[in-house]
């Protein structure tokens, strides 16, 4: 068996999809998605080694009361007349098995801005930042085990509440969903654009040699 290397990563991280038709039908058990989600939060890189990154793990009902909530939230302030296909969507998350929720906590981002006032502007970017790291490596990592999931952002609609019911403290700021489950369906067509215009080298190496 060849040992790994970078298209190892390079093809799981091109296997990456959004998919939106999931199921309640996991292909692998909870504990195995737990045990990746503990991983991935232990290593994942962040600022200063500042760990401001924390998670929630919604499955089954709770992750049925996630969306819920979500739902909730949203009919109060859509239109009566658009809200249709907003319940449509809300339906579809939570058809899927489970949610991740991703937080920052403003504690962590707050002491280490005191700690280093130099670069207090920049620690909420950084914190931002590992967060990223965060979903895509999970992303990755459960479409690895064949499930299937797809990013949301209704936070700020829904802190206050999500704080409330599952009593989470008031330091955590909610950043995105992750919704996975089993694969009812497959990812849409992906184009890219250019990559000319997204990529500039400089100083290329050229026959073994630094040029």
């Amino acid at each position: 068996m060849a040992a790994p290397n970078a298209n190892t990563l390079l093809e799981l991280i091109k296997g990456r999809r959004s998919i939106y038709a999931l199921n309640k039908d996991l292909p692998i058990t909870p504990a195995r998605i737990q045990e990746i989600v503990s991983e991935a939060l232990q290593h994942v890189p962040s600022s200063f080694n500042s760990q401001s990154n924390r998670v929630v793990v919604l499955f089954g009902a709770e992750h049925d009361k996630f969306w819920d909530i979500t739902t909730e939230t949203l009919k109060a302030i859509v239109p009566e007349d658009k809200f249709e296909s907003t319940a449509a969507r809300m339906a579809m998350f939570k058809g899927g098995a489970g949610s991740i929720l991703f937080f920052e906590d403003q504690t962590v981002v707050e002491g280490m801005q005191a700690k280093f006032a130099t670069y207090a502007d920049r620690f909420p970017v950084w914190a931002t930042q590992s967060t990223g790291m965060l979903q895509h490596t999970l992303w990755t990592a459960l479409e690895a085990e064949g499930l299937g999931a797809n990013l949301q952002h209704y936070n700020p609609l829904v802190d206050a509440k999500v704080a409330e019911t599952w009593k989470l403290p008031e330091t955590w700021k909610l950043n995105a969903q992750l919704v996975f489950g089993g694969r009812a369906g497959e990812a849409g067509e992906k184009t890219f654009g250019p990559l000319e215009e997204k990529l500039k080298v400089f100083g290329a190496l050229e026959g073994g040699r630094w040029e």
